[in-house]
């Protein structure tokens, strides 16, 4: 196997797409972690995403998450590195962990639901982004 190929095959193990978590939300395979800060979480998260801000997780996740249970972490978007801090704390706590691909920027540009104080809206989706 040459060096691309371990490096690409190696990298789908740590990452998923919005479109797959959104597919598989519902079968209850992972816990689909919100790691931003509560502001952001207030200002708009995915609907049935527990909030743990990467700073709490190492004393946080096995109040919450039953160790070995497959965890998806997001953040805000591709320019935040944040998932991949939180996702790397899970990895340190020996959870199996994937960081979802885009955060919830990506999450809403394909518009899908988005949580809020207001309730549950679908933004409309991004032209660009979405294959609809």
């Amino acid at each position: 196997m040459s060096a691309a190929t371990e490096y690409f095959r190696n990298k789908l193990d740590f990452e998923i797409d919005v479109m797959d978590v959104h597919g598989s939300l519902a079968s209850g395979e992972f816990v689909l972690v919100d790691t931003r800060r509560h502001a952001s979480w207030e200002h708009g998260h995915i609907p049935g995403a527990l909030h743990l801000p990467t700073a709490l997780i190492p004393a946080q996740a096995a109040v919450f998450i039953p160790a070995g249970t497959p965890v998806v972490v997001y953040s805000w978007g591709p320019g935040c590195n944040g998932s991949t801090f939180a996702a790397l704390a899970f990895a340190e706590l020996g959870y199996p962990v994937k960081e979802m691909l885009g955060g919830l920027e990506y999450w809403a540009r394909n518009g899908l639901p988005v949580e809020s104080s207001d309730g549950v809206n679908s933004p409309p989706g991004d032209p660009l982004v979405t294959a609809g």
